[in-house]
């Protein structure tokens, strides 16, 4: 006899559903490194933080599919208005974005009113609008570089921030946030790591503590560790982020091996999202996700400020 498994079924019928959607919508479906394997495989682009902004910002779409956070989304929604983006996880929120409000940053602009201020992309969009400049994990060195003032409130990852202030020679004051995924990988996973695959290189993301940073081989942004695992000559990574990047980096190159640095480093937020969700997200148009237009304008600016930036 043979079994029939419903569940490929399902995802299969599942996809073909959304592919027509899609088409007549004219939607782009737009998924981070970190969301599910059967998220990114429907996704017409995959990427980290700054890629996904480039394409939402030059897309040839009337709807924009968000299959990442909150923030996310909102960045796609302020650079391209007159587009509908869709949310399809609605409570897909980024706890680290919530750790900074913009009245606490007005709060800090006014004790250090000389000083620029850099927001991290993982933030909400009224932060943004209270920001001079955005910038990605894989940028915020050269963003920080390109301001004349020498004085730079970095919001609101503690860890990027004292990242970058290795690379200059400006005072960077980081504030206290983190993201709780990458903040509680630690020197023992590491070393961990290295005695169980002592041939491979590990790589880390900057969000990891300072202290995790000073252990790894070479500390990069997801897509930084895509290119890098596709070039190098080594067969095996120890990968130092989000598990879900792992399925990308063997869609991108099969024929290496990945080891998660920590088989914790999961967000359940970046999971929330699945094929049920986009399908009813486009079926329904739903949930929207929307910024007003004062905020938006002055978000804008920084945003783009930081596209600017080769």
């Amino acid at each position: 006899m043979t079994y029939i498994d419903k569940t490929t079924l399902d995802a299969k019928a599942l996809k073909n559903k959304i592919l027509k959607l899609k088409e007549e919508h004219n939607a782009v479906i737009l998924a981070h490194n970190y969301q599910i394997g059967e998220v990114q495989d429907i996704a017409d682009f995959t990427g980290d933080s700054l890629e996904l902004a480039r394409k939402a910002a030059n897309l040839d779409a009337d709807v924009i599919v968000f299959c990442g956070v909150d923030f996310m989304a909102e960045t796609a929604a302020i650079l391209s208005p007159e587009k509908k983006v869709l949310l399809p996880a609605a409570d897909a929120n980024c706890p680290m974005a919530e750790m900074i409000t913009a009245g606490e940053l007005r709060v800090l602009k006014e004790r250090f009113p000389d000083a620029a201020v850099v927001c991290y992309v993982n933030t909400s969009a009224e932060v943004k609008a209270e920001s001079d400049i955005c910038c990605t994990s894989s940028n915020a060195v050269k963003v920080v570089e390109s301001l004349e003032e020498e004085q730079v409130i970095f919001v609101p990852d503690r860890n990027l921030g004292s990242y970058v202030a290795r690379f200059t020679d400006k005072e960077v004051m980081p504030w206290e946030g983190f993201c709780f995924v990458h903040d509680r990988i630690t020197p023992d996973d590491v070393m961990n790591a290295r005695k169980l695959h002592p041939e491979a290189d590990v790589l880390v993301h900057p969000e990891c503590r300072s202290e995790v940073v000073d252990l790894a081989d070479y500390v990069y942004s997801t897509s930084g560790m895509i290119e890098h695992v596709c070039r190098s000559e080594k067969k095996e990574f120890i990968i130092g982020t989000e598990v879900g990047i792992i399925h990308r980096m063997k869609n991108d190159c099969p024929d290496k091996s990945y080891y998660p640095l920590s088989e914790n480093a999961i967000c359940i937020t970046m999971k929330r999202t699945d094929l049920q969700k986009v399908y009813n997200s486009l079926e329904t148009l739903t949930p929207r996700v929307t910024v007003p237009e004062d905020v938006a304008d002055r978000a804008r600016l920084a945003i783009q400020r930081m596209l600017d930036i080769k």
